[in-house]
């Protein structure tokens, strides 16, 4: 590893010789000038990490000389000394972007302090982080060898999810891989826990299970309905993980105060049909087109299978007893983003404002179709990055902030999230099967039941039965459904894109936050 390499200028260099013999003993390599305009010419001619300055330096000044060294050298840090404590001065170092400011006489532990902060930060905080998660490793380890119940795996994914953020500015690849695989561990186990309780669950026979699609509206929305006077707005980001929350969480944290940060399970297809069509209308699906058939669209029908959520919205409201004035916007594109953002005071009436938002959704099937996006959100990092980059210039982010300055809450929610999709898994179907690649339908499927969640009677999961032979099957952990046909171009296409419709943490764990305006 290269020594860090500093340039000292200071009229009085002779007097600091202990403070550059104490840092080459730490390591570091230092080179040092008495005036400005040597420091300048040394910059031209050398390549130096930081740059320590004497303000009260006779010929060039070291504010004249760090504007000199700032035009030509905009990103290299600067540490300015020096023995006034004048405000004016100090307002003119920092008003040139110096990285740290220290007062004579200078202790070589501060000088020391200051070159961490400015140089070894990130690489402190990257060191502690891995040697944290190193010690929690196997504590998470033993954790995923008992039978956790549902509130255990939720904290085991909150876990894992807060690793993966803290340790993707880590260079140790090393330490990435073994959280990768600590990962797929418990998605693999997290499947089978899925598979073992999901039946009980939705029938209703089970004294502990989550909060599911079907009940989030009356145990997490109705109950914050009556908790203030003023209007409450429940936005749901479409397809949104909960790592994608946890990134735009700062940004939000502006302006308001998270006070639940909570986690609820999507059902099963966790896709928009299925999952988003459950929470509206608090029932789940097979359901739904047994009391509302003119609100449900098959799968195999024409037509845009969510466009009665306003509908079904107000059906669980009457059922709950809730006479309430509420609005439903959903918006698909930029101009509709705009308009709701402008036209936000005369949602002010209403009761309960719902707000339904596609951009995640369109984002990972654009990735998953246009090149340019696929290379833009290469992993779930980048994917991350995409959408906070989004967020933070988005109508939606407009909106939010509106609704602070009118001091209502507002509830952040999802309707499934996504999986990053790795080993395919044959299935072979006729051409009437539907096309997802997480979940099939069909009545003539051939597959092995051993690599996926097979559901013979749909009825036992509340899903519709399209015909006397209708079977169901879910894909695992990180597996996508492939065909033999054509077999590895197909594999090669959607490997290493973002699916939803199976069974993982990162689809069927969703957010669900509860955020108080400041």
């Amino acid at each position: 590893m290269e020594k860090i390499r500093i340039l000292w200028a200071d009229d009085e260099i002779d007097m600091l010789k202990p403070h550059i013999i104490f840092l080459e003993h730490k390591g570091y390599e230092v080179e040092t000038s008495n005036n400005g305009n040597e420091a300048i010419e040394i910059l031209q001619t050398k390549t130096f990490d930081i740059v320590f300055l004497d303000e009260n330096m006779p010929g060039l000044s070291g504010i004249e000389t760090l504007e000199k060294i700032k035009l030509d050298y905009p990103n290299l840090p600067v540490v300015m000394i020096t023995k006034s404590e004048e405000e004016s001065i100090m307002e003119d170092a920092i008003g040139s972007k110096i990285a740290d400011y220290l007062i004579k006489p200078v202790k070589p532990n501060q000088i020391l302090l200051s070159l961490k902060r400015n140089l070894e930060n990130q690489k402190l905080v990257s060191e502690k982080a891995t040697m944290s998660y190193q010690q929690e490793f196997r504590q998470i380890g033993l954790e995923l060898s008992n039978q956790l119940n549902f509130q255990e795996w939720v904290e085991v994914y909150k876990k894992l999810t807060r690793w993966e953020l803290e340790l993707e500015q880590s260079q140790d690849e090393g330490i990435m891989q073994v959280l990768r695989m600590q990962q797929d561990e418990a998605n693999s186990m997290f499947t089978r826990f899925i598979e073992r309780n999901y039946i009980a669950w939705v029938n209703n026979k089970s004294n502990e299970k989550p909060v599911l699609s079907h009940t989030l509206v009356r145990d997490k929305i109705l109950p914050r309905l009556d908790s203030s006077d003023k209007p409450l707005f429940v936005i749901l980001i479409d397809n949104l993980r909960y790592d994608q929350w946890k990134s735009i969480q700062p940004l939000i944290e502006e302006n308001f105060r998270t006070e639940a940060d909570d986690l609820y399970f999507s059902i099963l297809p966790t896709t928009t049909q299925y999952a988003r069509n459950a929470l509206f209308s608090g029932l789940m699906p097979s359901e739904i087109r047994k009391r509302f058939p003119k609100y449900w669209v098959d799968e195999e029908d024409e037509g845009t299978k969510n466009q009665y959520e306003s509908e079904l919205l107000g059906e669980q409201l009457k059922r709950f007893g809730k006479d309430i004035k509420y609005s439903y916007n959903k918006v698909l594109n930029l101009n509709a983003g705009k308009k709701l953002a402008e036209g936000m005071s005369n949602l002010m009436g209403n009761k309960l404002n719902v707000i339904v938002y596609n951009f995640v959704d369109m984002l990972s099937h654009a990735r998953t179709e246009m090149e340019m996006i696929r290379e833009l959100a290469e992993n779930e990092a980048a994917y991350r990055s995409l959408m906070l980059s989004w967020f933070r210039h988005s109508s939606l982010f407009d909106i939010i902030k509106f609704i602070a300055s009118k001091k209502c809450d507002i509830v952040i929610t999802t309707d499934h999230g996504s999986v990053y999709v790795k080993d395919p898994v044959k299935i072979l179907g006729d051409r009437n099967v539907n096309t997802n690649l997480r979940y099939k339908y069909g009545k003539s499927l051939k597959y092995n039941p051993k690599e996926m969640f097979e559901v013979k009677n749909p009825e036992d999961i509340f899903l519709p039965r399209v015909n006397v032979s209708t079977a169901y099957v879910f894909a695992r952990s990180n597996d996508f459904f492939a065909y033999p046909n054509n077999y590895n171009h197909y594999v090669s296409y959607y490997r290493n894109t973002f699916q939803h419709g199976g069974i993982s943490m990162q689809e069927i764990m969703i957010p669900v936050v509860y955020l108080k305006s400041k």
